[in-house]
């Protein structure tokens, strides 16, 4: 599958609707699929009738005041609190699992930012193997999803998931242990031989040792700083020298290479929202606003997805999902209910199509986009919706009927219908009217013509559930429903 290149012309100018930019379900539905996992017809109508501006601004506000769920019975045992640890600790990886898939349904933005840093800060469950860690972790990453990203860094170098995932635990005075340091320029912070040397990542490995305290069960307890293993001598990072220990490496690093870390950070928060091919001027001035902001993260945000760059038709629909984006915005676009099992469910598939939660490939994370497609994850993908659609169909035929009678209007032309559902489904429609056609086709199924031209069908027969199913099941084979 082929992405265009990026040929948006829009600035980071507030969004204005007009003529040629009209606020309408496609903008709706391309705000709502990128800040979250799309949206039931009824809140897109909703959407419709508010101002993009104080919509995005009511979007963001709901996200940054989320409360944090509450902490699972388990958040702090360490071993010796369980009966069988190998046992239990994958139950609680499995509900864990779970509850972040309802949360990523039901609130949408927060949870899709903490998705985004996780793949970002990748951390995988089974070399930390703690339920305690995996806890600590992700509520780090939903408390400094939409904040400061100076002290997000500096968090997630310390949190047990991170220290064991990247060898913190095994970075002494002794034996340094370059792993971290490594990755906190190249990957977290920097970008890939941007601004910083071999010599910084030595240098920066001693300044962050002696987080070290692990070494004695029972384990999954706090993992604390041990000063008898902190390397205690001068540090060259940056081209600056001192006795610097981990708040110093934090401090220089945001002091001495500020400008790289926004324009890093801003590039990679534009290809995940915005498109796979960044826009230099438009992360330039992200950027910008970022260091204006002492690197806080929300400003970046709001300036973002308040422009007419994000807005502009050039970057609707040119995001490939990812498999947790795929099975949830099926759920939430199409109504079917939520339940433990159904999510359970998706999070299984998502993981067969590459995308396991708190496990992702590598410290690279889930380099994503097209990544996401070959011909076997395709085939998957459409085996996968079909579960949901068969799901829908045979325990939820009311649901389909009542998303057809919302979409079009309870239209009894099939082609409304079809032409309704279609753009529910799929950003910016279909190109050609052939393709209508086909899709009208599928969803006639079996009816005879004679009830269609003697506008004798409507959306009450009892074959619109089944109709419906296979319309479905043809949209979610169309190359067009892949994208976001």
């Amino acid at each position: 599958m082929m992405i265009a290149e990026n040929c948006a012309t829009g600035t980071l100018a507030p969004y204005q609707p007009s003529s040629s930019a009209p606020w309408d379900r496609s903008r709706a539905q391309h705000l709502f699929r990128r800040l979250g996992f799309g949206a039931a017809p009824e809140t897109l109508e909703q959407a419709l009738s508010q101002n993009p501006a104080a919509l995005v601004d009511e979007l963001l506000g709901q996200a940054a005041a989320l409360p944090l769920p509450g902490p699972p019975e388990w958040s702090g045992w360490s071993t010796d609190d369980y009966d069988d640890f190998n046992e239990q600790r994958i139950e609680q990886y499995l509900e864990w699992t779970v509850q972040w898939l309802g949360r990523m349904h039901e609130y949408g933005f927060r949870e899709k930012l903490a998705l985004f840093w996780h793949s970002h800060f990748a951390t995988r469950f089974d070399t930390y193997l703690c339920p305690s860690y995996l806890y600590q972790y992700t509520t780090l990453l939903r408390q400094h999803a939409l904040g400061n990203f100076k002290a997000f860094t500096h968090e997630m170098g310390r949190t047990p998931a991170m220290l064991i995932f990247l060898n913190g635990v095994q970075n002494t005075r002794f034996d340094a242990n370059e792993n971290y340091a490594r990755e906190l320029y190249e990957l977290f912070t920097l970008g890939l031989d941007n601004g910083y040397t071999q010599q910084d990542i030595a240098e920066t490995a001693r300044a962050l040792t002696g987080w070290n305290g692990i070494n004695s069960p029972p384990f999954c307890n706090p993992i604390t700083f041990v000063p008898l293993l902190f390397d205690n001598t001068p540090k060259t990072i940056f081209g600056q020298t001192g006795n610097w220990g981990y708040d110093d490496v934090h401090d220089l690093l945001f002091a001495e290479r500020g400008e790289q870390v926004a324009q890093h950070i801003c590039t990679k928060i534009y290809q995940a929202f915005v498109h796979p091919e960044a826009q230099q001027d438009i992360v330039s001035g992200l950027a910008q606003t970022f260091l204006n902001h002492d690197f806080e993260l929300e400003p970046v945000f709001r300036q973002l997805f308040k422009s007419e760059h994000f807005f502009d038709e050039a970057v609707i629909g040119t995001q490939i999902k990812s498999p947790v984006e795929l099975m949830l915005g099926m759920l939430r676009e199409s109504r079917l209910p939520v339940s433990p099992q159904r999510l359970q469910v998706t999070g299984f598939l998502s993981a067969e199509l590459g995308q396991q939660l708190f496990a992702p490939p590598d410290v690279k994370g889930w380099i994503g986009n097209r990544d996401w497609i070959d011909t076997n994850a395709l085939t998957g993908r459409w085996q996968s919706l079909d579960y949901f659609i068969f799901q829908a169909y045979q325990f939820h035929p009311q649901v389909l009927v009542q998303l057809a009678k919302d979409l079009s209007s309870n239209s009894i032309d099939p082609y409304e219908v079809t032409h309704a559902v279609v753009g529910h489904f799929i950003s910016g429609g279909l190109g050609e009217p052939a393709d209508y056609e086909r899709a009208a086709a599928v969803f006639k199924w079996e009816v005879p013509q004679n009830y269609y031209d003697a506008g004798e069908w409507n959306l009450n027969w009892d074959t619109v559930p089944a109709q419906m199913a296979f319309l479905l099941r043809h949209i979610a084979r169309l190359p067009e429903f892949q994208l976001s």
